[in-house]
């Protein structure tokens, strides 16, 4: 990936024409639907594409150059990476600034209500936040709606929360169907242990919370096993945990710091084929736990599209005048095992793991 960094979106990235962005990106062919006369704009006008906009293409009429901001609780962490990939890629497509990266490196809650209000305060024409609390982010919220901002919640939700929508993975749905897969794996009245980074954090919790009733249906005994907010502490925390704890038949892990951990783990002690093991999300290190089998799997749940999607919907509800309210999109459960794995190694901005805009190659079966 170069120079570019985790919590950055390096602007050299961005300096290309829509009409390059359609060939080398993939992603614009799909939104035509949605996006009515997109296609022509994007391919037939050629070199005059990238600043064309009238009234015979009405949703691309001529715009404000609408300005957007991310409030995000872990800004430097590589999980977003491909967030705001899609995010940049998004606002090209659309000839709009570059949203702002903004909140928490280390999940305060208060850092980002600061940059939340901040946002307010700019007067910027949209607003994204990860919503990691049930309460604290309901008055900007508020703040920002009696201002006419929309506010659209990504990657974490709060249904006490008056955001218009939620754009990301029901993390209760998939919170069970990774349960549904461990129980095929252990029998009943064996152990398994929740690993989970920050218990009671509403992007990750929830994920506990769907397991638990699954678990308890299969007669199966759990414990949780805090991991905390750094990968160093998580790797120390599940080997501490493992050692006083050596009947645990399966580490279940609720996020990608801890899924590293638990591959470790299982590594260190030699425990492959002894203790089972899962992660969340799609980070090189993960996808190498599953890969070497130290992992049975991991969980997807598209990034990308919590960037790019949430910035089609919020320029869609400002460029048609608040007719087109968000819509909560569920960003899906991909169950990534060693069948699998390969594509996602191979380096992509849909993943966050390389730069370069390019068409993959769709497989030759889609499995449901």
């Amino acid at each position: 990936m170069g120079k570019f960094e985790p919590h950055e979106v390096d602007p050299k990235q961005y300096e290309v024409s829509r009409r390059r962005f359609l060939r080398n990106a993939g992603v614009a062919a799909t939104m035509v639907p949605l996006l009515g006369g997109m296609m022509e704009v994007l391919t037939e006008r050629g070199a005059g594409a990238q600043t064309f906009h009238d009234e015979s293409h009405a949703l691309l009429a001529k715009h404000p150059s609408y300005k957007f901001t991310f409030v995000n609780h872990v800004t430097t962490n590589s999980f977003f990476t491909p967030t705001q990939y899609g995010m940049a890629d998004a606002a090209t497509l659309l000839g709009i600034p570059k949203p702002l990266w903004t909140g928490s490196a280390s999940s305060s809650v208060s850092q980002m209500v600061t940059a939340f209000d901040q946002a307010i305060a700019a007067g910027v024409n949209g607003i994204a936040s990860s919503l990691i609390d049930p309460v604290a982010f309901n008055r900007p919220t508020d703040n920002a709606l009696s201002k006419g901002i929309p506010v659209i919640s990504y990657n974490a939700d709060e249904p006490g929360n008056n955001r218009l929508a939620y754009i990301g993975q029901n993390n209760l749905t998939a919170g069970a169907a990774a349960a549904a897969r461990i129980v095929k794996l252990v029998k009943k009245g064996e152990l398994v242990g929740m690993v989970i980074a920050t218990p009671g954090s509403g992007n990750i919790q929830p994920r506990i919370n769907g397991a638990l009733p699954v678990f308890k249906a299969a007669g199966l005994d759990t414990a949780v096993v805090d991991g905390g907010a750094l990968e160093p502490g998580e790797i120390t925390a599940v080997e501490a945990w493992y050692t006083g704890h050596k009947d645990v038949k399966f580490l279940y892990s609720v996020d990608d710091g801890d899924a590293v951990a638990v591959a470790d783990t299982i590594k260190k002690y030699n425990l492959k084929g002894k203790v089972g093991g899962s992660g969340w999300d799609v980070e090189v290190p993960v996808l190498q736990g599953v890969k070497s089998g130290e992992l049975n799997f991991t969980i997807d749940q598209q990034a990308y599209l919590q960037g790019f999607d949430t910035i089609m919907q919020l320029f869609l509800y400002n460029v048609s005048g608040g007719l087109m309210r968000p819509t909560d999109t569920d960003t899906g459960i991909g169950i990534v095992t060693k069948a699998n794995v390969k594509p996602y190694l191979t380096p992509t901005r849909f993943e966050g793991t390389g730069a370069a805009q390019k068409v993959l190659t769709a497989p030759a079966t889609i499995t449901a």
